[in-house]
């Protein structure tokens, strides 16, 4: 070894004791950042529930929990009731872990109409179950949680409540995990990112099924696909096997309906249902009243959409009973 070698190496040695006697740490034995999604970044604001409790958003509702939020309000005639059919039907098979162990929340971005009492008939009307809260507050103090949680970008209008953001947020408060998902997803989907994923999967059981014997996945046309992510919230097309069973729609089974049905009256009613409504066309008042007064909601389809859609309910009509008249 040179000497200029020599020197160099007790230079090293003699640095690393020094760290050691002033007390040097490694960088993985500093401490932990403080959470990065606590109260210092969710707004703590003050919400009133349909059942008429007084909560602070962090505090009582978010802090320590698996949750799932969305805004809606309740005298919207289209996206908002499908929203709601959809997660009800989320919560029907997450069962009794909803208001236990998984917390839904409706917040009303137009609090003014949607007081406790309004909102209490909007859950009553779509046969919500325990553990789902619906909640109104302070109009700005609301746009600026729908901000914080990313449902409200810069340029925005709150008040132009048409054209709020669809999505929806899930997360876990206590691990930091949140995400965005469509309220239009398959409902046990989004079950299961509440039940087991956002959960590190602590609850699901062993697995028991060999993937190498699950059967072919057959591509769906673009009307069963439009009858899955829209229609499906509320209705059901024939007799539902096993699990399916339990997902009672809110409107009518649609099995034969194109048979039972004008079909220029029925494309009409999947249009622009609001249109008929207003207009007291008989038929479409006779359906409203007889399914608890939840409107049929106006997904703003195209006609191309709405023949897909006829199209995929008289392919399914082989055999399936017919609907009863109103």
């Amino acid at each position: 070894m040179s000497r200029r070698s020599a020197f160099a190496l007790i230079g090293i040695i003699a640095l690393v004791l020094l760290g050691t006697q002033v007390g040097y740490r490694r960088p993985a034995e500093a401490p932990a950042p403080a959470a990065a999604w606590d109260g210092r970044y969710f707004p703590n604001i003050p919400l009133t529930s349909h059942d008429g409790r007084q909560l602070r958003f962090y505090d009582d509702l978010i802090a320590g929990k698996v949750v799932l939020v969305n805004f809606i309000f309740t005298s919207c005639g289209d996206t908002c009731p499908l929203e709601t059919a959809r997660l009800r039907q989320v919560q029907k098979i997450l069962g009794q872990r909803v208001g236990r162990d998984i917390h839904f929340y409706s917040i009303s971005i137009d609090p003014l109409h949607d007081t406790p009492e309004v909102l209490r008939a909007y859950a009553e009307r779509f046969q919500v179950g325990p553990g789902w809260l619906f909640l109104t507050g302070d109009q700005d103090q609301i746009n600026g949680l729908r901000e914080r949680m990313g449902l409200l970008a810069q340029g925005d209008d709150p008040a132009v409540l048409k054209q709020h953001n669809l999505s929806l947020i899930v997360g876990n408060q206590a691990t930091g995990q949140w995400m965005k998902v469509s309220p239009f997803e398959n409902p046990w989907i989004l079950a299961d990112k509440l039940a087991n994923s956002l959960r590190n999967w602590q609850d699901a059981a062993e697995p028991g099924r060999d993937y190498a014997k699950a059967p072919a996945i057959r591509p769906p046309s673009s009307g069963e696909q439009l009858f899955r992510t829209r229609c499906s919230a509320c209705h059901t097309l024939g007799a539902q096997p096993g699990e399916l069973a339990s997902l009672r729609s809110l409107g009518p089974d649609l099995a034969g309906v194109t048979r039972q049905r004008d079909r220029a009256w029925l494309a009409r009613w999947i249009r622009e249902p609001d249109r008929l409504l207003a207009e007291k066309d008989p038929l479409a008042i006779s359906l409203y009243e007889r399914y608890d007064r939840v409107a049929m909601p106006n997904l703003r389809l195209a006609e191309a959409d709405v023949e897909a859609l006829l199209a995929y309910l008289e392919g399914a009509e082989e055999g399936a009973r017919p609907v009863s008249a109103p």
